[in-house]
């Protein structure tokens, strides 16, 4: 994938993940399963007959949910039941394109520190203003590159 390219998946899935990002994703302290259930006025026996499951193992199932072990094979079966979509995503803290440019500066700043610390053992300083210039051209060569090492080495 060119640099290009992963620029625009990068802005493609922003735009799609940004009305995401401002809701409340709390879960229900029970679990939506049975919020729902319970919402809509549905015992775990008729719940059970929906799913076609035994009356015990729709505790079974919100009791998973509850302590996050459910899959998602079992989550999307009682969404369905309930009448309900299940909904999967990863919401990225930051904007993809943010988490990028931030990794990329920090990238050539260490390349920048190890060059002046490099330098200074060659009693070969580096003014500021020359400094800034080489930083942003490492961030301009790092963003060249075809293939992605920013993440080999990340936190």
């Amino acid at each position: 994938m060119t640099p290009e390219q992963r620029n625009s998946a990068r802005k493609h899935l922003d735009d799609q993940l940004a009305p995401w990002a401002g809701l409340n994703r709390q879960r229900p302290p029970k679990g939506w399963i049975r919020a729902i259930r319970e919402a809509l006025g549905m015992t775990t026996y008729q719940l059970a007959a929906r799913l076609n499951i035994k009356q015990p193992s729709v505790h079974s199932l919100e009791r998973s949910e509850k302590q996050r072990t459910i899959s998602l094979e079992s989550l999307e079966r009682a969404a369905a039941a309930l009448n309900c979509e299940l909904v999967y995503a990863l919401v990225p803290r930051k904007k993809l394109k943010d988490q990028v440019e931030d990794r990329v500066r920090d990238l050539a700043r260490q390349r920048l520190v190890r060059t002046r610390h490099s330098m200074q053992l060659e009693n070969q300083a580096v003014n500021a203003d020359n400094e800034a210039d080489h930083l942003e051209r490492l961030i301009q060569e790092i963003h060249r590159k075809p293939g992605s090492t920013l993440w080999e080495d990340a936190m």
